[in-house]
């Protein structure tokens, strides 16, 4: 029998991460993302013409054509490779950003880093690197940060925080604490911007305050209502024990609605990106009126690209679409302006 490594059990575990997500619902049930209980105020007379509409915003001083990033799922495994691959290219095709999932595994077994490399195809997207903030007490410092930096040729580097994920994980890293300081060091030491990403639980105010005061140049909030990662825990758990506690906390966390306007009530002048169950060029407008500056999409994006290439483009071109016209029908000439657009909230 082989001999099992802690980097092929990295490299397993994405795998499972990857089948389990496309083969199981592991939507949150009950619990959803807040953007349904607002509606934009119709406007039946914007005077705007549609072609006028003005999607290209900054994030991080880099232009996107529409403020949407394809946000972080896989790596590190054969099948994350064309993932990527197919996400890349259509990111390089519509100029919108990309995250890349968590590099643990290529930092364990330089091998895998293959699945993290699409500059070749992707030379000028807005690209994140991504390591768990949780590896900063496993071992892991500026130089490994670095690293997964350089090994994709990103621009920027994702920490991402996913505490309750691996608290139900029976093989989890659970030593979340004095992160903030080590967080506060990775800023200093990398010249390369740093974001903190929440992975669908969403960030608390005093969380978001620490973040900014530790240095990172941008909050992704990750809040609650679209896929659970405590759900992904259950179908993977080895023993009913495991898959109790996994599926108790199935409705946990701060919905995304409520997680972005938090972080943007928190640190002010912070960019911020709303992920989190969004599902459409509506959700987008919503979030982006609700104080975000550009928005994210997981799940929709694993399903499209598990298929072909064609069809991670008609979900980006249908996004764009959506999020013109929920722009024209809020007299939105460009993003600026969306962020102005009155939201409605329906108790």
């Amino acid at each position: 029998m082989p001999k099992v490594t802690k980097h092929n059990a990295t490299e397993s575990r994405k795998a499972d991460h990857i089948r389990i997500n496309l083969e199981n619902d592991v939507q949150f049930p009950r619990l959803k993302t807040g953007l349904e209980r607002y509606r934009f105020l119709h406007e039946a007379l914007p005077e705007l013409h549609l072609d006028e509409i003005d999607t290209t915003t900054q994030f991080l001083g880099k232009e996107l054509a529409a403020p949407i990033l394809i946000s972080s799922m896989t790596g590190g495994t054969a099948v994350a490779q064309a993932i990527n691959r197919k996400l890349a290219r259509a990111a390089q095709a519509h100029r919108i950003a990309m995250g890349l999932g968590s590099q643990r595994a290529a930092i364990e077994d330089c091998v895998l880093s293959s699945s993290f490399r699409v500059r070749d195809i992707a030379p000028d997207i807005l690209l994140f690197a991504n390591i768990g903030a949780v590896q900063l007490n496993y071992g892991y410092g500026p130089e490994q940060c670095q690293k997964a930096i350089d090994m994709a040729g990103a621009d920027a580097l994702i920490l991402h925080f996913n505490v309750l994920q691996e608290a139900v994980q029976p093989e989890g890293d659970v030593d979340f604490s004095g992160l903030l300081r080590k967080v506060a060091l990775v800023c200093a030491s990398l010249k390369a911007p740093v974001i903190a990403k929440e992975v669908g639980w969403g960030f608390s105010e005093s969380a978001v305050r620490g973040l900014a005061d530790a240095g990172v140049s941008a909050i992704d909030v990750a809040g609650s209502g679209g896929t659970s990662w405590s759900e992904v825990e259950y179908h993977r758990a080895p023993s009913a024990f495991h898959a109790r506690v996994a599926r108790s906390f199935v409705d946990w966390g701060i919905p995304t609605a409520d997680a972005i306007q938090i972080a943007r009530g928190a640190a002010p002048d912070l960019p911020i990106i709303a992920s989190g169950g969004l599902r459409d060029g509506i959700d987008i407008a919503k979030s982006l009126a609700l104080g975000a500056d550009i928005a994210g999409l997981a799940s929709p994006f694993l399903q499209a690209a598990s298929d072909t290439f064609q069809a991670v483009d008609d979900l980006i071109r249908e996004l764009r679409t959506q999020l013109r016209i929920a722009m024209l029908c809020t007299g939105s000439r460009d993003i600026a302006a969306l962020n102005r657009a009155e939201l409605q909230f329906m108790s």
